[in-house]
């Protein structure tokens, strides 16, 4: 479990082409390109530097899955998935079947339940004991949570379960979550860390400071930080 940092200039740029390097390898050696979105807004840059790099990239041998979700609507401004599909599968074209939406406006649980169901299905069909995503995108919040994996939550230490539904400390607090079973069962992780004042959170869980979740998520073969400009230097 081999961690790596990546200083970028261009952070979504950079970011896209190490995605896309990663869907041609997956789908050259597999035929399908199994990717995590992370949530929020920040990676609408990057799916845009996606769109525009992709050039024939055969979207329909991309699968989508989502690290977490708010328990909203699919077309509530704070859904993860809206953002996904307003900035990258419309305009990509993916398959309505090959996205993996976690349906947050649903019992919570009943969500999970199905989202936990959908992905073994999945990886039983591949012969796998669990789903493996070939890149798994993650974030980065100011307290080190990562997905909607927030220090203290009982999901930290969660074993068998691969999605669960929590609580998280800023609103919408209902959420649905990957655990880390799922998430260290993936080929390649990239943390996405754009803004310079996490840095500091970013390299102590690299260097495993347990107070921050992010310091629990390895992928089987690598994994990569890649981090945005530096701060400027105060005169």
């Amino acid at each position: 479990m081999i961690s790596r940092i990546l200083h970028s200039k261009d952070f979504a740029g950079d970011a896209a082409r190490f995605i896309l390097d990663h869907a041609r390898k997956a789908i050259a050696e597999r035929g399908l390109f199994r990717l995590g979105l992370t949530g929020g807004r920040s990676p609408a840059a990057i799916h845009a530097a996606l769109l525009a790099q992709a050039g024939d990239l055969p979207w329909k041998k991309v699968q989508l899955t989502f690290g977490d979700e708010r328990c909203v609507p699919p077309d509530h401004e704070d859904s993860n998935y809206r953002v996904a599909k307003e900035t990258l599968i419309d305009p990509s074209g993916i398959p309505e079947g090959n996205v993996f939406r976690m349906r947050g406006e649903i019992d919570p649980e009943e969500a999970a339940r199905e989202y936990e169901a959908k992905l073994h299905a999945v990886a039983t069909r591949l012969g796998e004991s669990r789903y493996v995503h070939d890149l798994l995108l993650l974030g980065l919040g100011e307290d080190g949570h990562t997905a909607s994996l927030f220090p203290g939550s009982p999901a930290l230490d969660e074993t068998a379960r691969t999605v669960m539904p929590v609580i998280g400390p800023k609103p919408p607090p209902q959420r649905i979550t990957m655990t880390f079973p799922l998430i260290n069962a993936s080929h390649h992780i990239l943390f996405l860390v754009p803004q310079a004042d996490k840095r500091p959170i970013a390299e102590a869980a690299i260097a495993g400071d347990a107070r921050y979740p992010a310091s629990r998520a390895h992928g089987q073969e690598r994994t990569t930080w890649i981090f945005g400009p530096a701060a400027p230097v105060a005169k």
